[in-house]
């Protein structure tokens, strides 16, 4: 019997999301990806909650781009958490409740995101999704998405033995941490002109989420990594340190950067860390694989053909767009 559907109007949104919406929020996330692989043909995955603090993180970080829809009682029928780093933009996750897909919603949300990056200064504009979803690889297309290379999400083992553990964020003082900080923008800034996570790893630090690994070479920053060791999903116990911006001046520093996140995943209890590699960071590729990096998942990452991804012409820049 086909579902039915609720009467296209009686819907209203964005407003912004707050704390206090984590928990419906979650349901719908749940709801929506676990719908996705259906789909897809995967009818045993349900896809579990994500740990309150990491959506407390996405909304703080998204700011005014974290925007939810809700239906005429109120409750939460679709979301879009759009994210600006500089000049950076992304959008996720994003969903819509299974019973309101086909109306039209989706365009909604993701038109609202673009919007909010667009007015937030955002030279990107992308998402990332997976490769094998035809529906959903032509639902962004016909919104103005590209697809670019794939990002291979890989995983290394704590090894038994580590070089130098590096540099951390928050073992700083105050004083020593704005300044490593400014020397983070400046890095990413040499990279790709404009992209700046000095906010994301304040919110990291606040939280405590995880960290930063600084690298240094003769006292010059040449490297750093923002990880998360807090659980993604809700109730988990702490298992693998996950990589969300990574920048290197020059892959020679790889297997330093290697060392310095074996230390630290090591030191915070995890087994494992991971780290989702844009395919264009070939040479990185590369060396983590020989450095026994595991391929673990991939994804499609998509721009806006009119707010393409910058070329990084030396070194490397990893910006994960997902939470």
């Amino acid at each position: 019997m086909a579902a039915v559907r609720p009467p296209r109007m009686a819907r209203s949104g964005p407003r912004r999301i707050e704390p206090a919406d984590i928990a419906p929020l979650n349901a719908v996330f749940s709801d929506a990806f676990t719908e996705r692989y259906r789909r897809d043909g995967m009818v045993g995955v349900r896809v579990p909650f994500l740990n309150p603090l990491i959506w407390r993180f996405a909304i703080e970080d998204a700011g005014g781009g974290a925007m939810l829809w809700h239906d005429d009682r109120g409750r939460i029928i679709a979301f879009n958490v759009a994210h600006v780093s500089g000049r950076e933009g992304w959008m996720g996750p994003l969903a819509v409740t299974p019973e309101w897909q086909g109306q039209g919603l989706g365009r909604e949300i993701v038109a609202a995101g673009i919007a909010w990056l667009e007015e937030s200064g955002a030279t990107t504009i992308g998402l990332e999704t997976m490769p094998r979803t035809m529906d959903n690889i032509g639902f962004y297309s016909n919104l103005g998405f590209v697809p670019g290379r794939l990002t291979i999400t890989l995983t290394l083992d704590v090894p038994t033995v580590t070089g130098p553990g590096g540099v951390r964020l928050g073992t700083l003082s105050a004083r020593d941490r704005d300044d490593a900080l400014e020397a983070c923008a400046a890095l990413a800034a040499t990279l790709a002109p404009g992209f700046d996570y000095r906010r994301e790893m304040q919110i990291t630090h606040a939280l405590a989420l995880g960290d930063t690994v600084l690298l240094h070479d003769r006292g010059a920053l040449v490297g750093f990594a923002l990880c998360h060791t807090a659980p993604l999903v809700e109730g988990r116990a702490r298992e693998e340190l996950r990589v969300l911006k990574l920048a290197l001046a020059d892959d020679r520093y790889v297997p330093a950067l290697v060392d310095a996140l074996g230390a630290y995943t090591r030191d915070s209890g995890c087994r494992r860390w991971a780290v989702r590699v844009q395919g264009e960071a070939t040479g990185l590729y590369r060396q983590l694989v020989q450095a026994g990096g595991r391929v673990r998942w991939t994804d499609l990452r998509m721009a806006l053909a009119s707010h393409p991804e910058p070329v990084v012409a030396a070194g490397v820049l990893l910006s994960n767009w997902e939470i």
